[in-house]
């Protein structure tokens, strides 16, 4: 056996190295690149049983270098990046470990290689992969609205986004309800508010709300094709109307 380490940071290929000899008690055989040049000319050359790879290397992403070199075995990628990133990693031959990674993490990753190289039941990274892989991080990499500041007759307070539940129009303004049913007035239109969060996690579901998907308990079919939503903290059900429902059933698919 014989693996391709790609990574620019020397700590962080040292400590994959000492995990992956811990893993299999033995010192494995490896090549180890720091860009996209000098990957590109190893697999070029050599054949490798697997890939440890970061994201971002000396010279660019290594999404780009598996763009121009086909790539017909299983990757698992050791990441910095949010792990909504790797929604496109379901596919068969891919895992990933995110950074600060712990020696748990990475027995984990490796044992999913094992699974699949023994089922023979991992595919090659096609270009529609690696097309996914490079949306999501450009995505990642947009600053979404991490917490607003609301106006209280108490002073002001925090509301973080990630504790959001709802939201929903009033007006000239808004109100968001946290994780505790608590209602925080924002002084904004729901259209620019939406336009601040990030889409992956969450949704307008009709022209008067918004909803979290980390929040959302239960969904149950009503009539003429909504959906009615039991949301953490939201005393009412909110309703998708009939002409968001087919995109919010393909959004909660992700």
């Amino acid at each position: 056996m014989k693996i391709l380490i790609l990574e620019d940071e020397i700590p962080a290929y040292q400590k994959l190295t000492t995990y992956l000899n811990n893993f299999f008690e033995d010192e494995v055989a490896h090549d180890w690149a720091r860009s996209i040049l000098e990957g590109k000319k190893l697999l070029t050359k050599h054949s490798y049983s697997f890939i440890l790879s970061d994201i971002q290397l000396l010279d660019g992403i290594s999404f780009d270098l598996f763009d121009d070199v086909s790539i017909d075995i299983p990757i698992i990628f050791c990441s910095a990046h949010d792990e909504y990133l790797f929604k496109a990693f379901n596919s068969n031959g891919i895992a990933y470990i995110l950074k600060p990674y712990s020696k748990a993490d990475f027995n984990k990753a490796i044992e999913k290689y094992q699974s699949l190289f023994k089922k023979g039941d991992y595919g090659n990274l096609n270009t529609n992969i690696i097309s996914e892989l490079k949306t999501a991080l450009k995505e990642e990499n947009t600053v979404y609205k991490k917490r607003f500041v609301i106006k209280k007759s108490k002073g002001i307070q925090l509301l973080n986004v990630i504790d959001i539940t709802h939201i929903e129009a009033s007006g000239d303004f808004c109100i968001a309800i946290d994780s505790a049913g608590k209602r925080h007035t924002i002084s904004q239109s729901l259209s620019s508010i939406f336009q601040q969060l990030n889409p992956v996690k969450f949704f307008k579901i009709n022209r008067s709300e918004i909803v979290n998907i980390d929040f959302i308990q239960n969904i149950e079919s009503h009539f003429k094709n909504r959906l009615l939503l039991t949301v953490k903290g939201c005393k009412e059900k909110p309703m998708t109307s009939s002409s968001t429902t087919a995109e919010f059933r393909k959004w909660l698919e992700q």
